[in-house]
């Protein structure tokens, strides 16, 4: 009872907020509650607060940090919102409101339990970003480095409690109101940001994600990520290499600064499509300002609080199924979707491949420079939440991620389509990773890593028999032991004797796989059989 009323009083005090500062035009759809709208209406309404953009960024930051997170991501969808309100909204990116020097030196001293001198020779008051987490003050290091130093805001973790805590009380609410909202799977939307939102505040977290991108692209140009000085990073605190650019949505200033706007979003391009299907590992946040390119024309990434993971199985099936898409492959696209398990062997395929034509065709028919593959994945998980099935979060991720990334290129480069440099990659990749040789060398792969782990389960089924037979040790009188036969535990020893020998090796760096390491991890895998069946 006590946390429904905490919440009715929270979804008021939320809709008193938007109306005071009249948004509530994007709310009317809002059926669920409309005795709470319609008293919101009678509130007298705040004067002089601007356009309809920035008058929604100011109730967005009144309401606290999730509910500004939720600004700038609308801040990327111009097709949702218009293009006016998401350059409105864009304010919300890095120009919040800061909070005070004091606050700042304090968290930091208090986190190294120091003071700030013995860490920076000099620490600028002024922050030079402020976002709805944390804001960055440039300093530099006792050792003559110049860095930002990115502190948390104060309580912002309590903040963002009550604010998970709301999300899901409304999102039974709206469940219970409108049961076919569940096909929607709201909680595990909601699951999701929680676990984003988890990783933000721990600034170690973020700092890490920042190294593996680092390192990820250490080889490869047109694609920076700062480092990290781990000696002044905490739970809190994060200090990072300082760098220097333009933002990547300043196109006019990209101009000026004699930069060609086409390579530089052939640049970012490959950085994205080398994190998703390379590495499976990519920037989730990419809106405008978390990217800048430097004066060498190379694109600088900032801000790792949220980031996506896509396993080798999972990219696999995304690059099927939109190959399979992009050629009209309606049956092809339902086939993978029953093979990769994400729709269940008894649905109905001709529905399900009927669903997926109707939005595959009216996507794919526009020219290619309007293509969208981020609107091929929405309506696909339209259609996948139709028959009830769930999609993966980290795909969900990814479909942000994506459309994130197709309105800054087109901003950019409106004549330019970021998948007309990125298809030669996926099909370079797709002869790599999707062909008869691919998949034959990724099932033997998967075997003689199978195979790796064989000594370790002989191991422990030698020390499990070994533990047996000490506690049958102590025999009836007149039991005499079988004369002649092998020791279950010697023989196990010796297959995991000769399988530890021989199999690390052959999973260090594996790049063609032999007939002899075939028939290796074949015998291994024959004697372990034969062992078993003996002693059934």
């Amino acid at each position: 009872m006590g946390r429904t009323l905490r919440n009715i009083w929270r979804l008021s005090r939320i809709a008193w907020i938007l109306a005071r500062w009249d948004t509530l035009f994007l709310f009317k759809s809002w059926g669920f509650v409309p005795p709470i709208m319609f008293l919101a209406n009678l509130v007298p309404r705040k004067r002089g607060l601007g356009e309809p953009g920035q008058r929604l960024a100011g109730a967005l930051q009144v309401l606290g940090p999730s509910f500004v997170k939720l600004g700038q991501g609308l801040s990327t969808r111009k097709d949702l919102v218009g293009t006016a309100l998401a350059a409105e909204l864009s304010e919300l990116q890095d120009n919040l409101p800061s909070f005070s020097a004091e606050e700042a030196r304090a968290t930091i001293e208090s986190e190294f339990g120091v003071p700030l001198d013995s860490l920076y020779q000099s620490f600028t008051d002024e922050p030079v970003a402020s976002a709805s987490i944390a804001q960055v003050h440039f300093a530099v290091t006792t050792s003559g480095n110049p860095v930002a130093v990115k502190v948390r805001r104060p309580s912002v973790e309590n903040a963002f409690d009550r604010d998970l805590e709301f999300l899901y009380w409304l999102t039974e609410l709206a469940e219970r109101a409108m049961p076919y909202w569940r096909r929607l799977h709201l909680v595990d939307m909601i699951d999701a940001f929680a676990q984003s939102v988890a990783v933000e505040i721990d600034l170690r977290l973020e700092a890490s994600a920042a190294s593996e991108l680092r390192q990820n692209f250490a080889a490869d140009l047109g694609f920076r990520v700062p480092a990290v000085d781990w000696e002044r990073t905490s739970r809190r605190v994060l200090t990072m290499e300082w760098v220097e650019g333009i933002s990547i949505d300043e196109w006019q200033a990209l101009i000026d600064a004699g930069h060609d706007l086409h390579v530089v979003l052939e640049k970012m391009a490959r950085a994205f499509f080398l994190q998703v299907f390379r590495d499976g590992f990519f920037h989730a946040d990419l809106h405008p300002g978390n990217l800048m390119v430097d004066g060498e024309g190379d694109i600088i990434a900032l801000d790792f609080g949220i980031m996506g993971r896509l396993d080798a199985e999972t990219r696999r099936y995304l690059a099927e199924m939109l190959f399979a898409f992009l050629t009209g492959g309606y049956e092809q696209v339902a086939d993978i979707h029953y093979e990769a398990g994400y729709v269940p062997r008894h649905t109905p395929k001709a529905p399900f491949v009927q669903s997926l034509r109707a939005f595959g065709e009216s996507i794919l028919s526009k020219p290619s420079k309007d293509l969208s593959i981020a609107h091929l994945l929405a309506g696909l998980f339209q259609t996948l939440a139709t028959f009830e099935m769930r999609v993966p979060p980290e795909l969900l991720l990814l479909q942000k991620a994506m459309f994130m990334a197709e309105g800054l290129t087109n901003r950019l480069t409106p004549d330019q389509n970021m998948w007309a440099v990125i298809r030669p990659l996926m099909e370079d990749w797709a002869k790599d990773n999707l062909g008869t040789e691919a998949r034959v060398q990724n099932a033997l792969t998967e075997m003689l890593e199978a195979s790796v782990r064989l000594p370790r389960l002989l191991a422990r089924a030698d020390l499990a028999l070994e533990r047996m037979e000490r506690s049958m040790s102590a025999e009836p009188v007149g039991f005499r032991p079988r004369i002649g036969r092998p020791r279950a535990p010697s023989a196990l020893h010796l297959i995991s004797s000769f399988a530890s020998e021989l199999l690390p090796g052959l999973s260090t760096g594996i790049k063609q796989v032999s007939m002899l390491h075939i028939l290796l991890a074949l015998i291994v895998c024959l004697l372990a059989s034969l062992l078993i069946v003996q002693f059934l």
